[in-house]
């Protein structure tokens, strides 16, 4: 069994020793504890650390305490001395001054919790924790050797702690706390995780699985909440403790009723679900509750399946597998047995009675096609001539059956001889006379609904008689009203009717005796007696299947004469029938917003008992919702609120249909209503704004983003339509992903940024609409080359004077990039040289300007070509434009037409191949103003007297090569512009205008 116990801070303050200097002056830690923070309320375990409160020490214990020692000379240590305690002295009273704005608050202490996790069902004294252990509790004095205690008896003389439960609710009843160690343990009273954590037990409760509140919680917990007081008053503290009763299977699961009861149409096709209403329950939790159901004998045409709900309930279903017939088979009877999860799985089981409803599939059939029939001429009007009766196997109204004469008989014979159309009982309705022919041939025909009818015929034989005929005297043993005797339907088998004496009035024949007529009934000689007859009835009677009997006694003699004596049965109802449901499953359907109090259906039940026991009274069953009302006497279901079907698109429940017989029978349908959807729903967007971002260059009818939008209702009506309001010349909206598309590339140099409006129109008549606003943001590729805007021209070039002072600006490479962000930031490069000294100019790489590196002396005149290359910071890959600029290194341009050939000529250069770089500007550091003082003394010493020499030397060689700069001047025909950028808005500048450059 695992059991893991938890501390947890609550969220209760507590005061600690507010200074940690003094704390340690006047608290030293005990030499036998070493560095650990026990005596402070810190201990660790395994993983898991657990806090408890520190004891709280007043200002008044701790100078009670030094006087104590003051007075009996004692040392704190070998090492201490008096003089040592003397200095203190101060310490402890200013300690005491900090120490009285808080003591207010030692009083207070932490609130603590525990977690246990045991099983339910455990035995009396099993060990559930020990709240010292786990809570790290145990006193000072406690801690120490037997030998300190009794050397520091007045030092550390810390009370024992008690624990004890704050109240003795429920969970105290299951618990037994030992007030000395802490240790938590079961009592006699057996844990019952079932019989505790019901919805209306105080004391316990369910909480949900959440890793921040309960330690290995399973889905569902039961929680025994204790309360903890830890005492004496210096350590008080208050713990909540929680034990979380987990459950294990010992519950089996059990069906609500011993027997269950399904009633099936025959014509029901194969895989005909029908749910059965009464599921097993089982009191225990997750895998230990009810997982499957099977039958213990499926015939071969029946199976089960379970379906389970959102909320986690299962429900069997059966399943119809194969043909039905309830002519051949009206019932099944089997058991349903459920099975739970655990180990060893426990079971229950309930009878399961599939009923087969009847459908008229057959009709009336004669057991025979012809009935010979003889009559005396001297009968009586009433007598019994003879019965045909059809048979139906079918039940019910399918089952009824009438009888008429066939067109082919005579208007005569149906003058003479009565046919009851509902018994098929043919009696004489008139008298014979010597005329009436002798011979009657009377076609029957049995009438069902839907049927061809049935033919049989009764062939009639008058005889002439001219002797007097038997008599038949009876004396009733059942009750008999004129003629008519009346059984109540559950009599037993041979209960006795009457007693019949026959006879001849001449005393001349032998008389005998027959039973004629249809019936359960018997008649046979009563002995001793010769000429007695005993009539009683030979099976159980049954109301519903016939009400009314009419048999004949025919007495004759060895003549012939024979003499018939009529006997009317009368059966009496009893309640020995439940109403029967027209249909077991009762599937309406209404669609929601309804008016109020709509009418669904009128529920219809049959009882096939009579009177007051055949009245049907109609009731709901307890799961209906309220605003369902079902009218007692007339079965109208109607429903008296609106119904969403976006709340609830369907409603089950069963329907009683009690008869008025005593004791009442009972029977129960289903009754599922589905609520049909209206348009009431208007789309729904996932968000009202929609931002999207897309690289630039995107291809045309990607993906640009998904636009989520919902629809409450169902069906056509909650089929949503997308379209792009604005901007549809250029996006387009794939209704079915609720996709967006853009039918070009987008450039972001052209546009940056698109704002639509996506509307969304459902499908519902009329339609409902709504809109959301999508924002489309371009991200920048590197899709531009560096554009050179100076110079203009490879074939440019640009004169410079010999006298040219070094690090002077000669002219500049401008460029422009149309991306953005590091795709436009440029670095400038020269890759290629040619000329006398070609390295003697340079360029700077971020901002383009080429400068003189180096004087030019006699030697260095002539043309110098320099292959600038232009090159961006794009990622992946940076892109780049080259450049040619042409510099003419002498006094004048004599002989431009040279220059020009000069130009014209494929250079010979060799590229060097390097990357531009950007110079970055140096981080400056802070430094503190006393180290750099020296440094900054040193640099400026050196900074003045570089700048007197550089002076000096600059003076020297103006005056020196004044004529020569005078000279230069004057045949000089450009200006060199210095400036460094361009501005990018005056694409139209000209930056020089040289000559013929």
């Amino acid at each position: 069994m695992n059991r893991r116990a938890e501390a947890r801070e609550g969220a209760s303050p507590i005061y600690l020793f507010p200074f940690p200097m003094l704390r340690g002056l006047f608290f030293p830690p005990s030499p036998r504890r070493g560095p650990s923070m026990t005596a402070f309320g810190m201990s660790s375990r395994g993983n898991e650390t657990r806090r408890s409160s520190p004891p709280v020490l007043g200002s008044s214990w701790l100078l009670g305490k030094r006087r104590r020692q003051l007075a009996m000379g004692q040392r704190s240590s070998p090492g201490s001395s008096t003089s040592t305690s003397q200095r203190n002295l101060p310490n402890l009273l200013i300690f005491l001054l900090f120490l009285g704005p808080f003591n207010c608050f030692a009083s207070y202490s932490r609130a603590t919790e525990l977690f246990y996790n045991i099983n339910e069902g455990l035995p009396a004294g099993f060990l559930i924790g020990n709240l010292a252990q786990d809570l790290q509790v145990q006193g000072a004095a406690e801690e120490q050797p037997a030998v300190e205690r009794e050397q520091q008896p007045q030092q550390w003389g810390n009370p024992p702690l008690s624990f004890s439960l704050a109240s003795q609710g429920l969970g105290g009843q299951y618990v037994n706390l030992d007030n000395r160690t802490g240790e938590l343990r079961t009592s006699a009273k057996e844990i019952d995780r079932e019989a505790l954590c019901t919805e209306d037990n105080v004391g316990s409760s369910v909480v949900a699985s959440s890793s921040s509140s309960l330690p290995d919680s399973s889905s569902e917990s039961c929680l025994l909440l204790l309360d903890v007081m830890i005492l004496p008053q210096e350590y008080f503290r208050l713990v909540k403790v929680k034990i979380a009763i987990h459950d294990v299977n010992d519950n089996a699961p059990c069906f609500p009723m011993p027997q269950i009861y399904l009633f099936v149409p025959e014509n029901s096709p194969v895989n005909t679900r029908l749910a059965i209403e009464h599921p097993a329950v089982d009191p225990d939790m997750g895998t230990n509750g009810v997982q499957i159901y099977h039958l213990q004998d499926d015939y071969g045409v029946f199976t089960l399946d379970v379906e389970e709900n959102e909320s986690g309930e299962r429900t069997p279903y059966l399943i119809v597998m194969g043909a039905l017939d309830r002519e051949a088979r009206d019932k099944y009877i089997t058991l349903i047995i459920a099975e739970d999860g655990g180990v060893p799985p426990l079971v229950g089981s309930a009878t399961l009675t599939i009923g087969i409803s009847d459908i008229n599939d057959n009709c009336p059939q004669f057991n025979e096609t012809q009935i010979n029939v003889t009559v005396f001429g001297n009968s009586s009007i009433g007598l019994h001539v003879a019965s045909v009766h059809a048979v139906d196997v079918d039940q019910g109204i399918n089952a009824e059956i009438t009888y008429s004469y066939s067109q082919k008989v005579s208007q005569l014979s149906r003058t003479l001889f009565h046919l009851d159309e509902s018994t098929g009982v043919i009696k004489l309705s008139r008298r014979i006379i010597g005329d009436t022919p002798r011979l009657h041939r009377l076609s029957i025909l049995a009438n069902g609904p839907g049927c061809i009818p049935a033919v049989i015929t009764v062939l009639i034989s008058i005889i002439k008689v001219t002797m007097r005929p038997p008599e038949v005297i009876p004396r009733f043993i059942a009750n008999e009203v004129e003629g008519v005797v009346y059984l109540r339907e559950l009599e037993p088998v041979n209960t006795p009717i009457a007693f019949f004496t026959i006879k001849d009035p001449d005393e001349k024949y032998k008389v005998d005796c027959c039973l004629d007529g249809d019936g359960p009934f018997r008649l046979s000689p009563y002995k001793p007696y010769h000429n007695e007859y005993l009539l009683e009835t030979t099976k159980p009677l049954d109301y519903e299947a016939q009400q009314f009997y009419e048999v004949s006694v025919i007495a004759w003699n060895t003549e012939g004469s024979h003499v018939k004596r009529i006997l009317k049965v009368q059966l009496l109802d009893d309640n020995d029938n439940s109403p029967v449901f027209s249909q077991p499953l009762i599937e309406l359907s209404i669609e929601e917003n309804n008016v109020p109090n709509a009418f669904l259906t009128k529920l219809h039940a049959t009882d096939a008992d009579s009177g007051e026991r055949g009245q049907v009274s109609y009731f709901l069953g307890p799961e209906a919702p309220l605003y369902f009302s079902l009218d007692k006497v007339t079965g109208v279901l109607t429903v008296s609120t609106q119904l969403d079907r976006e709340e609830r698109e369907k409603y089950r429940y069963t329907v009683k249909a009690v008869d008025s017989g005593v004791p009442a029978r009972e029977s129960i349908a289903t009754v599922t209503i589905s609520v049909l959807d209206k348009n009431d729903n208007s789309p729904r967007f996932i968000n009202k704004d929609f931002s999207f971002f897309v690289p630039e260059n995107f291809p045309g009818f990607g993906e640009i983003g998904v636009i989520s939008v919902t629809d409450a209702d169902i069906g056509q009506n909650g089929w949503v339509a997308l379209s792009v309001v604005n901007g549809s010349d250029i996006f387009v909206i794939d209704t079915g992903k609720g996709v967006l598309r853009a039918k070009v590339s987008l450039d972001r140099e052209q546009q940056s940024s698109y704002i639509l409006w996506v509307e969304a129109v459902d499908g519902g008549d009329p339609a409902l609409s709504s809109t959301a606003k999508i924002t489309v943001l371009l991200l920048d590729i590197n899709d531009n080359p560096p554009l050179v805007l100076f110079p203009q021209s490879n074939m440019s070039y640009l004169l410079v004077l010999p006298s040219t002072l070094p690090g002077s600006p000669i002219t500049e490479v401008y460029a422009v990039d149309n991306d953005t962000g590091m795709n436009a930031v440029i670095a400038y490069s020269i890759i290629g040289r040619r000329g006398p000294r070609p390295d003697s100019f340079k360029i700077d790489g971020k901002t383009g300007n080429i400068t003189l590196e180096e004087s030019l002396m006699q030697n260095d005149y002539g043309l110098y070509r320099l292959l600038v290359k232009v090159s961006d910071h794009g990622y992946p890959e940076p892109l780049h434009s080259t450049v040619m600029v042409n510099l003419f290194v002498n006094d004048t341009v004599s002989n431009e037409s040279y220059i020009e050939s000069l130009l014209r000529k494929e250079p010979d250069i060799n590229i060097e191949e390097k990357e531009p770089q950007i110079s970055i500007e140096p981080t400056q550091k802070r430094v503190e103003a006393a180290s750099c003082m020296p440094t900054l003394v040193a640099l400026s010493i050196i900074s003045l007297c570089s700048i007197t020499l550089v002076t000096g030397m600059g003076i020297y060689i103006c005056l020196r090569k004044g004529r020569k700069y005078h000279r230069g001047d004057e045949n000089l025909e450009v200006q060199i512009p210095l400036n460094g950028r361009i501005d990018l808005h005056m694409l139209e500048k000209k930056p020089v205008e040289i000559s013929n450059i």
